[in-house]
C-alpha cells in the first residue's frame, strides 16, 4: 500500500464549505477522509454525498452504540452513502456488533460498496484512571484487547484503537484484522486533547493499517505539505 493511503484526514468541521476545499486539496495525497458527528450532524447524508462527489474513500465515524435493531437500521440507512469504512462501538456488546455485521451483509451492488465494519475500542482520549473513574477494572490495553476480541467473534473487519495498542492487538488478531488508529501526532504537532498518541511511523510499524489524522493537517498553513512530510515520515 502506497503510504499516503493510509492517511484518512479527519474533517471535523460543521462547515460543508470547508470540508469541501480541504478535501479537494488533499486529493492524490491521501488515502480517504474521516467524516464523523459534528460534520454529520450538521451536513447530514447530503454532505456526505457531496464530499464522496470529490472521489475520495469515506470514512463515516458515526460510532453507533444502541439496541441491536436500531443499529442495524442505522448502518442500513447509510449504505447508499456508500462509506468506505464505518464504525460502532464495540461496548454495544457481542449481539449489536453481529446485528451491524448482517445490516451490511447484503449491501447493494457488488461488493466493494461493502463498507468495512469497524469497532471502536477505547477512545484516545481515555486513558486508566477514566477506565477506574466509570467502574472498569484493568488497563486499557486489557480492555482493548478484550474488546476487539469480542469484535473479531462477533464478526467485523476491524477496531479502531490507540496505536499504543497496535503491536498487542496485531499479535493477538492477526494480519487480516484492521487496525484504524486515531490519536496520531507527527512529533511537529501539538497533543491537543489526546491522552494516547504516537507518531506516523511508529504507529505504521506497531501494526496499523490507516491513520486517522486531523488537525496536524486540517490546522495547518499548508494542509498538502503537512500530507505529504506525514506520508514522508511513514515511508521511512
Amino acid at each position: 500500500m502506497d503510504p499516503s493511503d493510509r492517511i484518512f484526514v479527519a474533517l471535523d468541521t460543521p462547515d460543508l464549505d470547508k470540508a469541501l476545499a480541504l478535501a479537494e486539496g488533499l486529493r492524490g495525497l491521501v488515502g480517504g477522509v474521516k467524516l464523523g458527528k459534528e460534520f454529520f450532524t450538521a451536513q447530514g447524508p447530503a454532505g456526505v454525498k457531496a464530499v464522496s462527489a470529490l472521489g475520495l474513500p469515506v470514512f463515516l465515524d458515526l460510532k453507533f452504540h444502541d439496541v441491536p435493531a436500531t443499529v442495524a437500521k442505522a448502518v442500513k440507512s447509510m449504505l447508499p452513502l456508500k462509506p468506505f469504512m464505518l464504525d460502532v462501538h464495540a461496548s454495544g456488546g457481542e449481539t449489536m456488533m453481529r446485528a451491524a455485521v448482517d445490516a451490511v451483509g447484503n449491501a447493494p451492488g457488488d461488493s466493494k460498496d461493502r463498507p468495512l465494519v469497524l469497532a471502536v475500542t477505547v477512545l484516545t482520549s481515555l486513558g486508566d484512571d477514566d477506565l477506574a473513574a466509570i467502574g472498569i477494572n484493568g488497563t486499557v490495553e486489557k480492555q482493548v484487547l478484550r474488546l476487539a476480541q469480542m469484535a473479531k467473534d462477533s464478526g467485523l473487519d476491524g477496531v479502531v484503537c490507540s496505536a499504543l495498542e497496535a503491536e498487542a492487538l496485531r499479535a493477538a488478531m492477526g494480519p487480516d484484522f484492521k487496525l484504524v488508529t486515531p490519536g496520531i501526532r507527527p512529533d511537529w504537532a501539538a497533543a491537543d486533547d489526546q491522552k494516547r498518541i504516537v507518531t506516523p511511523s511508529e504507529a505504521i510499524k506497531n501494526g496499523a493499517d490507516y491513520l486517522v489524522i486531523g488537525r496536524p493537517i486540517t490546522e495547518t498553513q499548508d494542509p498538502a505539505d503537512a500530507a505529504r512530510r506525514i506520508a514522508d515520515e511513514i515511508d521511512r
